[in-house]
C-alpha cells in the first residue's frame, strides 16, 4: 500500500492516500504508515512530519503534506479556518428524505465504545456535515460530501446518527455490502491556498477500483 505524490514542490506535496494505510504509528498498529513513506520529503515535528489533516485507515484519496515548518504552520491554520475545500464521494445506505443538506451535530468519544465516535458523546465538539444527492440508487444513495469540520470519523458518525451509515462501514454500518471490506467513502476533491504563492490549488481523485465495483453493483441491485 504506497501513497501516489500527485503533486510536489519545494513547500508541500499531494498524495493519494490509499484505503488500508495507516496515517501516522499509534499504539494498536505498529506497521508501515503515511507518515514512513514520505519522510524523506517532509520537515516539521519529528513525531508527525508534515501532516495537515488526516484520514482514516480505510478511507482513501487526497491529502495535503506540508514540506516546510512555515508551509506546516499556513496550512493548518487554513484548515482551522475552514479555508481548506474538501469533498468526499460517500454511498449511504438507504434513501435520504431531502436532496440536499448540513448534519450540525457535536460529535465526541462514544461512552459505551473508546473505538468509536457518536453524537453528543464525551467531549463532544462541534461538527458539520454538507451533502449533496449525486445519484439515487435502488437501496442506496451516492452523495457528494463537504467538510466543514473535521472531527475523527465525522462523515461516518453523522450519517449512521441519521439512520444512513456508509455502504460496507464495519464500525457504524454493514460490513461487507456490496462485497466492500471498508466504508465507501473517497477523498475527492482538495483545494487550498498555497502557503507561499498564495495561488489557489485544486486536485480531484477518481474513484479506486473497489469502490467503482460496489457501485456498479449498487446500481444493478
Amino acid at each position: 500500500m504506497k501513497a501516489e505524490i500527485v503533486y510536489e514542490d519545494d513547500w508541500l506535496a499531494v498524495v493519494e492516500k490509499p484505503a488500508g494505510l495507516v496515517v501516522h504509528a499509534a499504539p494498536s498498529h505498529h506497521g508501515d504508515t503515511l507518515v514512513d513513506q514520505i519522510a524523506g520529503l517532509t520537515g516539521g515535528d519529528p513525531g508527525r512530519p508534515g501532516i495537515v489533516h488526516r484520514l482514516d485507515r480505510d478511507t482513501s484519496g487526497l491529502m495535503v503534506v506540508a514540506l516546510s515548518q512555515a508551509a506546516h504552520a499556513d496550512l493548518s491554520n487554513q484548515v482551522r479556518r475552514r479555508q481548506v475545500e474538501r469533498e468526499y464521494r460517500a454511498l449511504c445506505e438507504g434513501h435520504l428524505e431531502s436532496r440536499s443538506g448540513t448534519i450540525d451535530a457535536p460529535v465526541g468519544r462514544d461512552p459505551r465504545d473508546p473505538t468509536k465516535m457518536a453524537v453528543a458523546g464525551r467531549s463532544a465538539r462541534v461538527a458539520r456535515t454538507h451533502f449533496t444527492v449525486v445519484e439515487v440508487l435502488p437501496q442506496d444513495t451516492l452523495l457528494q460530501v463537504r467538510l466543514e469540520t473535521g472531527r475523527t470519523h465525522q462523515i461516518r458518525t453523522h450519517f449512521a446518527a441519521i439512520g444512513h451509515p456508509l455502504v460496507g462501514d464495519p464500525r457504524y454500518g454493514t460490513k461487507g455490502r456490496h462485497g466492500l471490506e471498508r466504508q465507501f467513502l473517497h477523498s475527492r476533491q482538495l483545494a487550498f491556498r498555497h502557503p507561499v504563492t498564495r495561488v489557489r490549488l485544486s486536485f480531484e481523485s477518481a474513484l479506486p477500483a473497489d469502490l467503482r465495483g460496489a457501485l456498479d453493483l449498487a446500481r444493478e441491485e
